[in-house]
């Protein structure tokens, strides 16, 4: 037994010297202290990345498919009444989605930018004041109105009630209204005299739209729009105006969900219009991105880029349509994101390393001061001599 213990000890790495040839210096006092305060901090780094969260990423090819993008906005147009805003989407896929009204809220805005809380969106409201039938004589008492489509009637039995009534028709024909006044209901709910009341008015709107997966396009512009061989066309003629104001500022843009460090880079962007009429487009690259948090729980958003473009043209002078175009294009590549911890194992491993590099790195520097003063001190010995 006392032989394998004999063995052991001569195993010891560290041998122990006495304490009568110790030789402590002021030198080494200051290091001891410093390299003390060193190794303090270093922990303490240390240990507050170890109770935190790190986030992992990786760049993997987007193998999704079917699935649809909700896009979120809130734009304002200070010059653009809300009357004659539309909204319009649309994809490489030939889905349509024309005047969307679902899901979106307008607020209607004075000169100054407060909110007109008494007015509803849209213009006029059906005034039911002995308004011409369809087969052409005034409502009587007890009659069903039941008002003209002016030939744009899908089937017989249509009815156009109302201003808006005759414009979705006229739209979903590939019509234009050239002339509001020839109409009755546009007549009686004083059409143009309540766009021009609405001169000057502005419009806040907001919400969001689910669309297909693909790329595509969506837009704010003035009038009616529909399709006219193959061709995307917005009414303008019924407002009887040579220019538009589409100034605007986007209060928030986002492709997706909020996830923790997303940057919306168009975000309080804010854009004024020196011409009478332009077309304002960004083209956007969208790229899925996943983030999961350290409970697991998975958020599926979009990250984008944008680059943006002009097209001004002078009043009476439309070389294209006026408003705020936003064209999208989707990454193949997807972005995850994943918070987790660090390992306690890994933790352990640099507080050792902190230690043990400290400690050696302390005891060279101490070892170079010392002997460099018993050096010196030996040369200034041997000077006196001589």
């Amino acid at each position: 037994m006392a032989g394998i213990l004999n063995k052991l000890r001569n195993l010891d790495a560290y041998p122990k010297i006495n304490e009568d040839f110790y030789s402590r210096t002021l030198s080494g006092g200051v290091i001891t202290l410093l390299s003390s305060v060193v190794m303090f901090l270093l922990f303490f780094s240390e240990l507050r990345l170890y109770l935190h969260t790190v986030t992992e990423t990786k760049l993997i090819v987007d193998t999704s498919r079917g699935e649809t993008l909700r896009i979120n906005f809130d734009i304002t147009f200070p010059a653009l009444a809300c009357s004659i805003l539309s909204v319009d989407a649309m994809d490489i896929s030939g889905e349509l989605h024309l005047d969307v009204k679902h899901d979106i809220i307008k607020r209607r805005l004075d000169s100054n930018g407060n909110t007109i809380e008494a007015r509803q969106d849209g213009i006029g409201a059906t005034k039911i004041e002995k308004p011409l039938q369809k087969h052409g004589g005034r409502l009587e008492h007890n009659e069903t109105y039941c008002g003209s489509c002016y030939g744009a009637e899908a089937e017989e039995h249509d009815c156009c009630n109302s201003c808006e009534d005759v414009r979705e028709a006229y739209r979903k024909k590939g019509w234009g209204v050239t002339n509001p006044d020839l109409i009755d209901q546009c007549k009686r709910e004083g059409f143009l005299q309540r766009v021009k009341d609405e001169e000057g008015e502005g419009c806040n709107i907001y919400g969001f739209l689910e669309v297909n997966k693909v790329a595509g396009n969506f837009h704010f512009a003035p009038g009616k729009s529909f399709h006219q061989s193959g061709v995307h066309v917005h009414d303008l003629l019924a407002f009887q105006k040579d220019s538009f104001n589409i100034s605007h500022k986007i209060n928030r843009l986002t492709y997706g969900d909020y996830f923790p460090g997303v940057v919306n880079p168009l975000d309080k962007v804010e854009w004024s219009q020196d011409t009478p009429n332009a077309m304002y487009q960004y083209f956007i690259k969208v790229v899925p991105t996943v983030y999961t948090d350290i409970r697991g729980h998975t958020i599926q958003s979009n990250q984008f880029s944008v680059t943006e473009h002009v097209k001004s043209s002078e009043a009476g002078q439309l070389q294209s349509l006026p408003g705020v175009f936003f064209f999208y294009d989707l990454s193949p590549i997807k972005v995850t994101f994943t918070e987790e911890h660090i390992s306690f194992l890994h933790f352990l491993t640099n507080v050792c390393a902190i230690v043990g590099g400290v400690f050696t790195v302390s005891g060279i520097i101490d070892a170079f001061i010392y002997h460099g003063q018993k050096a010196i001190k030996k040369k200034m010995e041997i000077g006196k001599f001589n």
